[in-house]
C-alpha cells in the first residue's frame, strides 16, 4: 500500500507525501545513505575502457560516479537528529513491511488455503496460532498496514498547511495548496508507471512466465495493453471497470492514495478561514460523513489524519478544546488503552465481506453490530479506527516511539514507498520460483515451473505460517527485495519529488522558484 500508499505510501503514500519528502531531502542528501566504497575494483578499469571508446575521461568518471551512486549499499546511519514527526517514518516503514510479509504468506501458503490469516481464530473450528488475536496482525496485517498509511498521509499533507491556517497565512497557504496540487499527480503516479513498465517489458525480453499476468503475443500489444490500462487507472475520475492494476495488484491504493489527497486539500482551503471551533467540527462531520453516511472510510481515514494534526497544533499552543485538555492526567491509561484497542480491531477478519461471517467468529459477535449501514466492506469500518487510535498512540506511549525511531524503521520509512512498489513483481518472479523450489509448489506453478519443483525441498516443520520452507527463502528474498526498493527509491522514488519541483519551479516564470502570490478570493 498503498500507499502510499505516501513520502505517501503514501504508500503507500503509500505515500507517502511530498511534506515528509521536503524534509528528507533538506537533512539528508541522497548520498549520505550509500556505502562510501564505490566498487574500486572496477572503477579504473571500466573508465579505461570508456575513455578507450573515444568517450572524455570527465565523462566517464561522470558516468561511473553515478552508476556506483545508483547501485550502492545503503548505509543505516542514524540521522544527526530526528524530526519531530519521524516516529510517524517509521511506523510508515513498518507498516510497509507488513504488508511485504502479508504478501508473502498468502501467495506461498496459497490464496485459498482456507483462507486462515484472513480467518478469525476460532472461526469454522479452526485454531491456528497465526490466527490468534493481536499475533495476527504480524502475519496478515496488511490492510491494518494501509489504514495507517492513509491515516499517516492525511496527517503529513497537512503538516505545513495547517501550521499556515493557525498562522493566518492566507497568501501563503494559497501558495502551498497550489504548489501541492500542481506535483501530486506525478508525485504518486510517476514511479507506478516506471516500475510496471518495466516489469511489464520483462515478460517479453527475458520470456518469464507469471501466475495471473495474462501477457499479450506480442510487445507491441503489450506496451498499448498497458498504455490504456495505466492511464485509465491513474484517471480518478471514470466510472466502473476494474479497481485492480493487472500489472500490479497491490498498487490500488496509490488512486486512493491520490483521491484522499485532494480531499485533504480542499478541505484545508475550504476550512482555512473558519474559526477554530468551527474548523474542528468542519472535520468531525466530514468524517462521521465519510464514515457513517456513505461508503468513504479510506477517505475519513485521510480526514482523521488532517484532525490529528490539528489537535497536535493546537496542544502545542494549550489551545485544546476543554474536555479534552481535562483528561491529561489520564492520558497514559487512556492511550494504552486505544493501542491495545488497535491492536485488536486492526485484525478484524477480511476473507469475507459478509458481516454475519464476522459475527459467527469469536471475540467479534458483538462488534459485528457497530457496522454502519453505509459501509459496504465492514473491514474497512474497523480499520478505520485501528489506524486512527494506533497513530494517536504512538507518539505518547514513549518505547513504541522510540522502536519507530530506530535506524531500521527510519530506513524502511526511506524506501517504504519502492518497497511498496516492487515488493508484487519480486514476489511473482524469483518468489514464486523460490516458493516451488522448496516445496510450495501448487497449479498452475506445477505444470508451468517444473524445472523448479522440489528442487531445494526444505521442512514444513514449524506453526502455520512459520514454517522452515517459509523462513529460509527469505535469507535470499528480503535482502534482494529491499535492494532493489533501495534502487528503485534512487532512480523513480526521488526523481518523482525533484522533477515535479523543478517543473513547477519552471511554470512560475524565470525558473526562479518564487511563487507569485496568490490571493484567495
Amino acid at each position: 500500500m498503498p500507499s502510499d500508499l505516501d513520502h505517501d505510501h503514501d504508500l503507500l503514500d503509500t505515500s507517502s507525501d511530498p511534506e515528509k519528502w521536503h524534509h528528507h531531502h533538506h537533512h539528508h542528501h541522497p548520498h549520505d545513505k550509500r556505502n562510501s566504497c564505490r566498487f574500486p575494483l572496477l572503477r579504473k578499469p571500466i573508465i579505461a575502457i570508456m575513455t578507450a571508446l573515444t568517450i572524455p575521461s570527465s565523462t566517464a568518471t561522470g558516468i561511473v560516479n553515478r552508476l556506483s551512486n545508483l547501485f550502492a549499499m545503503p548505509k543505516f546511519d542514524a540521522p544527526e537528529k530526528l524530526r519531530p514527526t519521524a516516529y510517524l517514518d517509521g511506523l510508515r516503514g513498518f507498516a510497509a513491511f507488513l504488508v511485504y510479509w502479508h504478501h508473502h504468506e498468502l501467495w506461498s501458503h496459497g490464496l485459498l488455503r482456507d483462507a486462515i490469516f484472513e480467518r478469525g481464530y476460532g472461526f469454522d473450528g479452526q485454531h491456528y496460532f497465526s490466527a490468534l488475536p493481536f499475533i495476527r496482525n504480524f502475519f496478515g496485517g496488511g490492510h491494518y498496514a494501509v489504514a495507517t498509511f492513509f491515516v499517516i498521509s492525511g496527517y503529513v499533507l497537512s503538516v505545513k498547511p495547517m501550521r499556515l491556517i493557525h498562522a493566518g497565512e492566507q497568501e501563503k497557504l494559497a501558495d502551498n495548496l497550489a504548489s501541492a496540487l500542481f506535483r501530486r499527480w506525478l508525485r504518486l503516479f510517476m514511479p507506478l508507471i516506471a516500475t510496471t513498465f518495466l516489469f511489464m517489458t520483462s515478460w517479453h525480453a527475458f520470456g518469464i512466465w507469471v501466475d495471473s499476468a495474462k501477457p499479450q503475443s506480442n510487445y507491441h500489444d503489450e506496451f498499448w495493453w498497458w498504455y490504456a490500462e495505466v492511464k485509465n487507472f491513474s484517471f480518478i475520475y471514470h466510472l466502473g471497470g476494474e479497481p485492480w492494476l493487472s500489472y500490479n495488484f497491490h498498487l490500488w491504493s496509490i488512486p486512493v492514495e491520490f483521491k484522499g489527497s485532494m480531499v485533504i486539500y480542499t478541505s484545508l482551503l475550504a476550512f482555512s478561514r473558519c474559526t477554530r471551533k468551527a474548523r474542528l467540527w468542519c472535520q468531525v462531520f466530514l468524517i462521521f460523513y465519510f464514515v457513517y453516511i456513505v461508503d468513504g472510510t479510506h477517505y475519513a481515514l485521510f480526514s482523521a489524519g488532517m484532525l490529528l494534526n490539528d489537535l497536535d497544533l493546537l496542544a502545542m499552543k494549550d489551545e485544546l478544546p476543554n474536555w479534552l485538555a481535562q483528561l491529561e492526567p489520564y492520558s497514559k491509561h487512556i492511550f494504552y488503552s486505544l493501542f491495545v484497542l488497535s491492536f485488536y480491531l486492526g485484525g478484524v477478519p477480511v476473507h469475507t465481506k459478509d458481516i454475519n461471517d464476522l459475527a459467527k467468529t469469536p471475540g467479534w459477535y458483538y462488534l459485528s453490530y457497530l457496522k454502519p449501514q453505509a459501509v459496504y466492506d465492514y473491514k474497512w469500518f474497523y480499520l478505520f479506527w485501528a489506524g486512527v487510535f494506533l497513530v494517536v498512540s504512538v507518539p505518547r506511549i514513549p518505547w513504541l516511539k522510540r522502536f519507530f525511531e530506530t535506524r531500521f524503521c527510519q530506513y524502511l520509512g526511506r524506501i517504504s514507498f519502492a518497497l511498496y512498489l516492487v515488493h508484487g513483481p519480486i514476489l511473482w518472479t524469483i518468489g514464486d520460483r523460490i516458493y516451488t523450489a522448496v516445496g510450495w509448489g501448487r497449479e498452475p506453478q506445477i505444470t508451468m515451473l517444473a524445472n523448479w519443483v522440489d528442487k531445494f525441498p526444505l521442512p514444513m516443520a514449524g506453526p502455520f505460517g512459520l514454517e522452515m520452507a517459509f523462513l529460509l527463502p527469505h535469507i535470499i528474498l528480503l535482502p534482494l527485495t529491499l535492494y532493489v526498493a533501495e534502487i528503485s527509491t534512487r532512480l523513480f522514488d526521488e526523481p518523482s519529488v525533484t522533477f515535479p519541483n523543478w517543473l513547477y519551479k519552471q511554470v512560475l516564470g524565470g525558473g526562479s522558484g518564487q511563487p507569485q502570490s496568490t490571493r484567495l478570493p
